[in-house]
């Protein structure tokens, strides 16, 4: 696949254009400096952009995935009581086992347009995305040592088992796959996020309006009767069934419904916020292990049944995120460990500080 769009390194005002003279019998070629087509940063991105959709939903993903990892890298008890039961419920019916749905969703995506990119501007783009999956085997490994059963590792391998010969079969067929995985939420969402991509579906998110709003009315009604089937369903159709079903209506729901409320008004301030969050989402997902079993300890959370004190730190924390992504994200291209990720990918240096307007001579 070629991308037909002006080479990033070609002079935007290079185009010229035939004119023709009203006094002159022939047409005479008169170089006119003409703006080449540039593509608008638009919310849903554009060939070769970033989709900055995508990057808010990453944000809003961490927030989910870290009320989920907090209680489970420090301990903290399941079953609890009195004032703490409606945290823990609520956490149960609306974030448990819906925002890693999300998170595979999003790897998935990530790594279908990122072959497609690297296709167009190397001859072995197979070979990068093959690294690319490689570099989440030491970090999710060592990830694992804070954090037991977190998901680097598994996308890595999900990635290499899944992913990469899925690269050499029709779109269409990564697409029946992911269809086939959906009673094993996270794999199937990953292999649906690359599916999607190879169909340009998340790179086009500009132009489907009218589609998301159909995704969130059927998952969001859907949604519902799943719930309800969670919490008061007959026991014997197993916890692992009705959560995965309440899992996929609800993810569904959560992801079309901001990105439609991230098209309004309303939505600037929202995205302003989870963007920068969502661009240095390797990195922030990390680091928020590190305040966990550092600041979450000191605060005295480790083995705690304060479910309501968990809930405003990893509001601090995803705080904290937000600010210095933003802060971060003014001066450098990418987060630390996106930069080291796309250095190994390339397998050389990339430039990470954003470079400075020139000052204007006097």
């Amino acid at each position: 696949m070629r991308d037909s769009a002006p080479h990033p390194g070609a002079d935007p005002w290079s185009a010229t254009r035939r004119l023709t003279r009203p006094d002159a019998q022939d047409t005479v070629p008169i170089a006119v400096r003409v703006p080449a087509a540039v593509p608008a940063r638009a919310p849903g991105g554009s060939s070769g952009q970033r989709v900055t959709t995508l990057d808010a939903l990453r944000g809003f993903a961490l927030f989910g995935i870290l009320l989920v990892n907090i209680p489970h890298v420090l301990g903290m008890p399941s079953e609890v009581g009195g004032a703490e039961a409606p945290v823990r419920r609520a956490l149960d019916l609306f974030v448990q086992y819906r925002f890693n749905v999300i998170f595979a969703l999003l790897f998935g995506i990530g790594f279908g347009i990122f072959l497609q990119r690297a296709t167009r501007k190397h001859p072995r783009p197979r070979l990068l995305l093959a690294r690319r999956l490689a570099v989440l085997f030491p970090l999710g490994g060592l990830h694992q040592l804070l954090h037991p059963g977190e998901y680097l590792l598994f996308y890595g391998v999900l990635g290499v088992a899944l992913l990469l010969p899925l690269s050499f079969a029709p779109r269409w067929a990564a697409l029946l796959v992911a269809l086939v995985l959906p009673i094993s939420p996270v794999p199937g969402a990953l292999v649906l996020g690359y599916a999607l991509a190879r169909y340009e579906i998340p790179q086009t998110l500009h132009a489907r309006r009218n589609q998301l709003a159909v995704v969130f009315a059927v998952s969001a009604g859907l949604s519902v009767p799943a719930l309800l089937t969670q919490l008061y369903g007959p026991r014997d159709l197993g916890f692992a069934l009705t959560t995965v079903v309440a899992g996929l209506c609800l993810a569904t729901a959560y992801s079309s419904g901001l990105a439609l409320l991230l098209r309004t008004r309303a939505g600037r301030p929202i995205s302003a916020v989870l963007e920068p969050l969502g661009r240095m989402a390797l990195t922030n997902y990390v680091s928020a292990t590190l305040l966990m079993v550092s600041a979450g300890r000191l605060i005295g959370l480790a083995d705690s049944s304060s479910w309501w004190t968990m809930l405003g730190f990893a509001v601090a924390v995803i705080a904290v995120q937000a600010v210095w992504s933003r802060l971060w994200l003014a001066h450098f291209r990418y987060g630390p460990l996106e930069w080291a990720w796309r250095c190994l990918t390339w397998w050389n240096l990339q430039p990470i500080r954003r470079s400075r307007p020139s000052t204007p001579a006097a």
